[in-house]
């Protein structure tokens, strides 16, 4: 890295920091830069000196991971760190030199590939130069944090009942994981594969055999309508970081039978999830969902959730313009 741009990296963290604890303050402490996959992309200022960063992390995920299925195989990530005001210009002059970066990399013109850029949901001045530059809101983490009010017990729906899953509900929760990757496929983020139904089972033998399995199913009339799995803050490790409230914790899947829909099961066990955190002191809930999932954003947000990241994305990365 050129000294001059190790010089100002400290001092631009430090002024987007300050920047996103304004827009947002649900938002974390920028983080250490990671080592991308070429030299760092450089906006430069009136005065000569560097006036925003961004890195491009390339990830390849193997075939043999169940990382494959949510997204692409090839993986390009700009990491941006652009303080100030207004940040339309800068980002367009980054999203510039990122989209020239890819374009000499061989990996990023395969089909199976995707450019992204995770940006605070919050933070508006930049969507002009993400959209112009080909990138489309995909996915969103959004965030609910603890009430400052008294536990109370958490309200059911009419004829159901929630209890724990254990080893011998593998097959039901099995179904409810995979039709909800089924679903979620028609907003662009899961991609099915050939190995996609083993590594879901895998996941949830191992989850349903630990000894604080933190996975639920909702039941009418003895039959299975709705799936909620979570992972507590000692799980939740590696989403925690985007947000600067702590202890963290993650809900990962929430799915009810499409017949049950709008009867009240899915707002009963999410309230069944969070009178636990709530009770176990849990700070801040995160989970993700499909921007353009028409039942996801209503129901997350009537649950008291808001989104605080979103990730913007090109695919193949060679859409990036």
């Amino acid at each position: 890295m050129p000294w001059v741009v190790r010089e100002a990296v400290r001092d631009i963290n430090r002024a987007v920091g300050r920047r996103w604890h304004a827009i947002d303050p649900l938002l974390p402490d920028p983080a250490t830069l990671p080592a991308g996959c070429g030299e760092p992309l450089v906006v430069t200022g009136d005065n000569g000196r560097p006036a925003g960063l961004g890195i491009c992390v390339h990830q390849s995920i193997p075939p043999q991971s169940l990382n494959q299925t949510w997204g692409a195989a090839d993986r390009f990530t700009l990491v941006p760190r652009l303080p100030g005001q207004d940040v339309e210009a800068p980002a367009d002059l980054l999203l510039a030199q990122w989209r020239d970066h890819l374009a000499g990399i061989a990996a990023a013109r395969g089909p199976d590939t995707s450019a992204s850029v995770v940006w605070p949901s919050l933070d508006i001045t930049g969507v002009q130069a993400l959209l112009r530059h080909g990138l489309q809101p995909i996915t969103v983490i959004a965030a609910r944090t603890r009430p400052n009010l008294p536990l109370s017990v958490p309200r059911g729906a009419f004829g159901t009942t929630i209890r724990a899953a254990g080893p011998a509900d593998e097959e039901q929760v099995l179904d409810f994981e995979l039709r909800l990757i089924r679903y979620d496929m028609h907003f662009g983020g899961p991609v099915w594969r050939g190995d996609t139904a083993r590594l879901v089972r895998d996941e949830i033998r191992g989850s349903l055999a630990g000894s604080a399995a933190w996975t639920w199913l909702a039941e009418r009339n003895g039959r299975a309508v709705g799936l909620l799995v979570a992972q507590p803050p000692q799980g939740s490790g590696w989403i925690a970081g985007m947000t600067g409230r702590s202890p963290a914790a993650y809900l990962q899947t929430m799915f009810v039978d499409a017949q049950e829909r709008g009867t009240g099961i899915g707002a009963a066990l999410v309230r069944n999830l969070h009178a636990r955190l709530d009770g176990m002191g849990v700070a801040v809930t995160l989970l993700h969902h499909s921007q353009v999932n028409p039942l996801s954003a209503p129901f997350w947000y009537r649950m008291g959730y808001r989104p605080l990241w979103t990730s913007w994305e090109a695919r193949p990365a060679s859409a990036l313009r």
